[in-house]
């Protein structure tokens, strides 16, 4: 075996455990950084921090966006069969006809806005090498598989679609084109939206709790708002879910 073979065989290898094992590694990777490097600007006069929390949360609504038009549009089973990596069919249409990996777009841009409102560059740049990394390795892994049982069909698919980059063109026809399925959208996304949204409420806070009082307004109160707002919704759609009231229609 040459080392670029090896190479290659030992990202596929981290990739699937981290596809099996993400759930956990992720939020306790996210939390030890949080807990261990002190967020940035809380102690300067002026609004510093609030612009950091404001572009934070931006990016994270753009990530969001993302991963709800990709959803609405083409769903695909995100956590595969048994924790590892399957497909039952190739999926190219909707988002995925202008993106390979739009999910993982979607939570990367999710992930950077958390780290903005923390704000530490130390966090900022060792949770970014961990998951820059740690995708980088799951999509080795899933491509593999998936040229491994589609063959030509991937590989014609590869060459007309970005890996990563989210291809503008037709994209206004695409959206046009298909039926966006709301109830799908609510029923798959609510949990993690609702997450990502407590996780960012619950930062601004302790950075609020962090903050002297001469170094700016605080935002406890808006943030356990957001925050009890966010817990009330996941809570209610899956009491509907459990209820069979709200179940996905096809589409």
């Amino acid at each position: 075996m040459d080392v670029e073979t090896a190479r290659a065989s030992g990202l596929v290898r981290y990739g699937e455990l981290m596809f099996r094992y993400r759930n956990y590694v992720f939020p306790l990777l996210m939390l030890g950084l949080f807990a261990a490097f002190r967020p940035a600007y809380i102690d300067a006069p002026g609004t510093a921090s609030l612009w950091l929390d404001a572009l934070g949360i931006g990016v994270c609504v753009l990530g969001q966006l993302i991963r709800a038009a990709v959803v609405g549009l083409a769903y695909i089973k995100r956590g595969g069969v048994d924790k590892k990596v399957y497909a039952e069919s190739l999926v190219t249409r909707g988002i995925f006809a202008h993106c390979r990996n739009p999910l993982y777009v979607g939570n990367a841009l999710i992930l950077l806005g958390l780290f903005v409102i923390h704000g530490n560059p130390w966090a900022i740049a060792l949770g970014g090498a961990f998951f820059t990394l740690s995708y980088i390795a799951i999509v080795a892994a899933e491509e593999r598989y998936l040229a491994t049982k589609f063959g030509s069909e991937f590989d014609a698919y590869c060459a007309r679609v970005p890996r990563w980059r989210l291809r503008l063109g037709g994209l206004r026809a695409t959206m046009a084109s298909m039926r966006f399925n709301w109830r799908r959208l609510v029923i798959k996304e609510y949990a993690s939206a609702a997450t990502w949204v407590l996780t960012a409420s619950a930062l601004v806070a302790y950075k609020d709790w962090l903050r002297p009082a001469a170094a700016g307004p605080g935002l406890a109160s808006a943030a356990a708002l957001v925050a009890v707002s966010a817990g009330v919704f996941a809570v209610s759609v899956r009491v509907l879910k459990k209820s069979g009231r709200l179940r996905e229609r096809p589409g």
